[in-house]
């Protein structure tokens, strides 16, 4: 008995069998270190080994004591395998061991590499799951519909799989099948479809976690009603569409995520029932409205996020009340102007986001009490006073953002006594006085360090010896530096250097190209008295740059060639010569070049055209290129920019350009392009301003078609080609864009935001639209352009007939330039439908009879000009009428009434009129008295009610003032996301 007994304690627990199994199991995969992502992780199958193999007999071999192994204590049968992090790199297959362990119940090989094979269909064998776990186990292609028949399973995490796709079988069949789940996690998994009804029937379901999964449609309300829910996130599903239901006290919600999908509507009341709610993130949604007090009545809630959407109100005084709070962010909301006077009790904060919430004010001294904070950013509000010497107080700080507000006096010593810092952003203030760099010495972690943009001044840049923090972000523009500050020369991890606005002038010194080459991203240059390049390198060294502004300089020599990682590169306004190097088509992922505004030559590289699948902006204006014009657009493309004008490009516009179906600005202007008028550029849906001014263009417009109806067109220059016919009536009768007269509360402008992503950064580069158009010999180069500017410039051509009376329907025009050409017939009347119409020009035609009286309801008519035509009759008085000079009115002999001096019905002689020369016209205005009647004229169009927007104001004096060449920056700037 007693060594039958023996011999029974002796015998291995677990089956021979499964024990043979896993030891086969465990041969199939390779131990890689780097398998696992967990910081902890231990190859767990290591001590696995077979009978014989241990220090003595039967020691080791039991399964049943193996790391990771579970088993039945009754009937020593593998029950669970836990092998998560255990770093095994391999793959399965459905003939593996592993299927034969027939009684797991519980799977777990997450956090492992099966090197992005596909889950084996032989996992159906294993009908008694219930828990199967392959969380962030690289695998990859379709789910199997085999998984699908585990119908005992209670939980189950594909997650963090994004090459996994459940699509056939897709998520419902998956919901309708495994009726028991009580957790179900799938984030990051290929759904790439709707969420199904059928979902909100698993009344046992605690954990709903489908993140990133590319879902669309709207999401069914009744899953907020499941019973035992206690954890949602369906976050980063842009697509997908929701409301918030109104929530029961008996809800278990603790953990709702929403972000980053398109919710919308209001935050319900209700919220305030959600006792059990520990988290919340709604933010980069499309909820509206105000911020319900109740949810500041949450006595669990720790975390909070509804940045990113467009709540309005006042913040509610209730949020005083969310003392168990670690994190907020309320952030990018368009809340009415207030304080925090709400904030203080908050003690347990330790990340509190609070930017461009249009907070004013000064700096709370409540928030003294917050210790444990770790990121405070305040950025982008109207905060003023100075910056308090008490932040030192939060010596847990490793953010502090303040950049963006009315904060003026200098920066308190004190503030570089907070020794944890990593980040420190004052810039965009008026802040003076000077920054030493000794003050530096302590903050050793300091990465991220900026200060542009203030009235500071930063001393010891120059032949200092001492040891600064490796900086990342080093922001210093506007900070009048005279040089390139020398200690730059030792910092090697510089990811962003902004030195732009400074007085910085000669060459940049050839020491620059060493710094930091292996990290280098962002290098901003801008407006600086930059003359050169020593020792300018072929192409510039740094291997991971992606933003390289140069503009506004006085840059001369050859193009500098950024390296192919290169995203934006603008260099425009210095005086660059020479070709434009074929070495400029590496940067494959290029997205805004902008090299206007040089001295270049030659003929643009036919490789260029291959950028255009990445490129969104591409202005090449204002140099001295020629040759033909490449094909661009052969491929699918995001074009939105092309500026080519003021060049001397010859031809005909490439047909390819019908493939540029995101173009939104085309300015061809300038050139000796020899072509029809482009029709089949109506078929492009975005085309915005059509500038073909100043070029050989000919023909007859044509007659409208509807598969080509230009449908947002709002500004087209044909001036000065050598078109004939007809206007096109038909044009005039579909451009819609044309007709709109909304007029914007705010002052917006046409441009484009190219959004690129860096290893640690967001940024948006801010490209402004820019165009010449003439008016009566002044030419005006537009800077920006309004967004709701619209305008018709057909002058200096050879069009005849009559004006279309259709030209009346775009009720939306401020400018219309038909002058020089050779129309006849009467004004119509229904010009005076254009009551948005601010400059008229009808000159130097064969027009007749007399000025329709309908023009004198154009209150907003600044500039008139009907000069050299054959009109008669009265000249039409009051409202802006009585602005106009004689000049408006010249070489019409039959015209009579003020401001002329031949009264109507008189027969004394008019004064003698200038000769009907189309050359003399131009020189005998009187511009003084032009700009003197626009001045009378805002007064009779305020005193009759007319409100006007101050864009009209700037636009006509920078039209009708003198010339002035483009020496404005343009307003770009990158953000962090």
């Amino acid at each position: 008995m007693v060594a039958n007994s023996s011999s029974f304690m002796q015998q291995p627990l677990c089956h021979d069998s499964e024990s043979s199994a896993l030891l086969q199991f465990k041969q199939s995969f390779l131990i890689d270190g780097h398998a696992s992502d967990d910081p902890s992780a231990y190859p767990k199958v290591a001590m696995w080994k077979s009978h014989g193999e241990g220090e003595g007999e039967g020691e080791g071999s039991d399964c049943c004591s193996w790391d990771g192994v579970e088993c039945d204590r009754e009937t020593g049968h593998v029950i669970g395998l836990h092998l998560a992090s255990s770093c095994l790199y391999g793959s399965i297959n459905s003939s593996s061991t592993l299927f034969s362990l027939v009684h797991l119940r519980r799977l777990d090989l997450s956090d492992n590499n099966f090197n992005y094979y596909e889950i084996p269909f032989g996992v159906g064998q294993l009908s008694r799951l219930r828990s199967l776990n392959l969380f962030n186990a690289r695998f990859s292609g379709q789910i199997p519909s085999k998984l699908l028949a585990l119908s005992k399973l209670v939980f189950l995490d594909l997650s963090v799989n994004p090459m996994l796709q459940l699509q056939k079988p897709g998520l419902r069949n998956l919901v309708q099948n495994l009726t028991h789940l009580k957790e179900l996690l799938l984030s990051q998994v290929n759904i790439s479809s709707t969420i199904p009804h059928e979902l909100a029937n698993l009344s046992s379901l605690t954990s709903l976690f489908l993140r990133e999964c590319r879902l669309h449609g709207e999401f069914p309300i009744n899953i907020f009603q499941l019973p035992s829910l206690k954890f949602l996130t369906v976050r980063y599903n842009p697509d997908l569409i929701g409301y918030l239901p109104e929530f029961q006290e008996t809800s278990p919600l603790k953990m709702l995520y929403l972000a980053g999908t398109s919710f919308s509507g209001e935050l319900p009341t209700s919220i305030g029932r959600l006792g059990s709610l520990t988290e919340l993130d709604i933010s980069s949604c499309n909820f509206t409205g105000l911020v319900p007090s109740p949810l500041g009545h949450l006595p669990q809630l720790s975390y909070l996020d509804l940045s990113n959407n467009s709540f309005s109100g006042q913040i509610p005084s209730s949020m005083a009340n969310l003392t168990q709070l670690t994190y907020l962010e309320l952030s990018l909301n368009n809340f009415s102007v207030g304080t925090l006077a709400w904030l203080g009790e908050q003690t347990k904060l330790t990340t509190l986001r609070l930017n461009q919430i249009n907070l004013i004010g000064e700096i709370p001294f409540s928030l003294v009490n917050m210790s444990e904070l770790t990121t405070l950013t305040l950025a982008d509000n109207q905060l003023s006073g100075q910056i308090p010497s008490w932040l030192m107080n939060l010596t847990q700080l490793t953010v502090l953002d303040l950049g963006g507000n009315n904060l003026e006096g200098g920066i308190p010593s004190s503030l570089f006594e907070l020794v944890n810092l990593q980040f420190l952003s004052v810039e965009g203030n008026s802040l003076n006085g000077t920054v030493e760099l000794n003050m530096l010495l302590e903050l050793k972690n300091l990465t991220s360090f900026q200060l542009s943009n203030n009235m500071l001044s930063l001393l010891g840049y120059t032949r200092t010896n001492v040891t600064l923090p490796k900086f990342k972000l080093l922001g210093l523009a506007s900070c009048n530096l005279t040089e390139f500050p020398d200690f730059l020369q030792n910092q090697d991890a510089l990811e962003v250097l902004l030195l732009g606005d400074n007085k910085i002038h000669g060459p940049i010194p050839k020491w620059m190209w060493n710094i930091s080459q292996e990290n280098l991203e962002v290098l901003e240059l801008s407006g600086n008295l930059l003359t050169g390049f020593d020792q300018l390198p072929i192409v510039l060294p740094w291997s991971r740059l992606t933003s390289l502004k140069l503009d506004f300089n006085m840059l001369q020599g050859p193009l500098p060639i950024p390296p192919p990682s290169t995203i934006e590169y603008s260099v425009s306004r210095n005086k660059l010569t020479g070709e434009i190097s074929p070495l400029i088509c590496n940067m494959s992922s290029l997205m805004l070049l902008d090299l206007s505004s040089n001295n270049l030559s030659g003929r643009i590289p036919q490789c260029l055209a291959n950028l255009s699948k990445s490129l969104s902006v591409l202005d090449l204006g204002s140099n001295s290129l020629d040759g033909p014009i490449p094909q661009t657009c052969r491929v699918t493309n995001n074009l939105r920019v092309i500026d080519l004008g003021e060049n001397q490009f010859q031809g005909q516009i490439p047909r390819s350009f019908a493939n540029c179906m995101m173009l939104e600005h085309l300015v061809l202007g300038n050139n000796q392009i020899d072509d029809i008028f482009p029709f089949w550029l109506g078929a492009l849906p975005q085309l915005q301003v059509l500038i073909l001014r100043s070029n050989r263009f000919h023909g007859a417009i044509g007659s409208w078609h509807s598969n080509f109806r230009f449908p947002k067109l709002r500004i087209v220059d044909l001036s000065d080609n050598k078109f004939i016919g007809d206007l096109p009536s038909e044009y005039f009768r579909n451009w819609d864009a044309m007709k709109l007269t909304d007029i914007a509360n705010d002052l917006r402008y046409m441009q484009a935001h190219p959004m690129f992503q860096t290893p640690g950064y967001g940024w948006t580069a801010s490209y402004m639209y820019s165009m010449t158009m003439t008016n009566k010999g002044m030419q005006r180069f537009y800077e920006k352009i309004p967004d709701i500017f619209i305008a018709i410039d057909f002058s200096g051509n050879n069009f005849k007939g009559q004006i279309p009376t259709s030209i009346g329907n775009l009720s939306g025009l401020h400018l219309l330039n038909l002058g020089d050409n050779n129309l006849i017939g009467h004004i119509p009347s229904s010009l005076g439908n254009l009551t948005q119409l601010e400059s008229l020009d009808l000159s130097q035609n064969q027009l007749s009879g007399e000025i329709p009286l309908q023009l004198t309801g154009i209150t907003f008519l600044a500039f008139f000009n009907v000069s050299h035509n054959h009109l008669t009759g009265p000249i039409p008085q009051g409202n802006q009428f009585t602005t106009f000079p004689n000049a408006s009115f010249d070489g019409n002999p039959g015209l009579c009434g003020r401001p002329l001096s031949r009264a109507c019905g008189s027969s004394e002689a008019s004064p003698p009129t200038s000769s009907s020369s189309k050359q003399g016209s131009t020189s005998e205005f009187d511009w003084k008295f032009v700009l003197m009647g626009y001045g009378s004229g805002l007064v009779i169009g305020v005193s009759i009610g007319y409100c006007l927007t101050s864009w009209k104001h700037e636009w006509f004096v920078k039209t009708f003032g003198k010339r002035q060449r483009k020496w404005t920056r343009k307003e770009r700037r990158g953000q962090r996301s």
